[in-house]
């Protein structure tokens, strides 16, 4: 079983930047494929991006490809996504989760795959 914290969330104003932490427990943590999404009020929840286990290969949505970058501290057991450039439509609850799918492309991701989440971070970007 692996257990999942996120943390890093809070309200940043638009063109700043935020990192959030994945912080995995847990057997085995280096085989499973690590991915962010997000949920925005009255929307449903979008893959923002992943990293692959093994290689760490990394991918994102095309709304964010450019401006966060996702990466992995495997002695840490931890997960990263540096966000920067945000702007509002930003804003959302970003949630990491586990599987062990590999993840070769962001548009194969798919929530129902998912073995593990956290309880997720909540990002608020102003004006």
């Amino acid at each position: 079983e692996v257990r999942l914290v996120e943390s890093g969330g809070g309200l940043v104003q638009a063109g700043g930047s935020l990192r959030l932490s994945c912080a995995a427990s847990g057997s085995s943590f280096e085989d499973y494929s690590i991915s962010w999404f997000r949920q925005a009020p009255g929307k449903e929840r979008e893959v923002v991006s992943c990293i692959s286990s093994g290689n760490g290969s990394p991918y994102y949505a095309d709304s964010v490809k450019g401006r966060f970058t996702i990466s992995s501290d495997i002695a840490k057991n931890t997960v990263y996504l540096q966000m920067n450039s945000l702007r509002q439509g930003d804003t959302a609850v970003y949630y990491c989760a586990a599987t062990l799918y590999y993840c070769s492309n962001i548009d194969y991701v798919d929530s129902h795959h998912m073995s593990y989440w956290g309880k997720g971070t909540l990002v608020t970007v102003s004006s």
